[in-house]
């Protein structure tokens, strides 16, 4: 693995790739939520989200999907909402060195939360 940035991190390589997934994780939340969505572009949407994260450094999965049971019905001009971080499901997975972690965002009912946390 060729990371000219290596020199600045100290850390192991499980803490650099959790420390990758979290950023990862918060640049989806900040960059799509407030995204106008309604069920004719949710396929899309999840489909942009997912390629874009899928380029940067170190991922070597993700899957994205979108609560269509929390999208408004409607038709018309004025049928769409804002996308908000209870109606997402993330899961990446980053490999750094020899350790991959899997991290997710997903909606904790419990917490009434859209949590991001190292799943595995």
């Amino acid at each position: 693995m060729n990371d000219l940035a290596a020199e600045f991190f100290k850390c192991t390589d499980r803490e650099r790739a959790i420390f990758e997934a979290g950023i990862k994780l918060g640049s989806i939340y900040h960059q799509y939520v407030g995204m106008p969505i309604n069920s004719t572009n949710v396929d899309s949407a999840e489909k942009a989200i997912m390629e874009g994260v899928k380029v940067q450094p170190f991922i070597s999965g993700a899957s994205v999907k979108i609560r269509r049971d929390s999208l408004k019905s409607g038709e018309g001009n004025y049928s769409y909402q804002s996308l908000t971080g209870e109606m997402m499901d993330v899961e990446i997975s980053v490999k750094y060195g020899e350790e991959t972690v899997t991290a997710r965002m997903s909606y904790i009912e419990k917490l009434n939360y859209p949590l991001m946390y190292l799943e595995d």
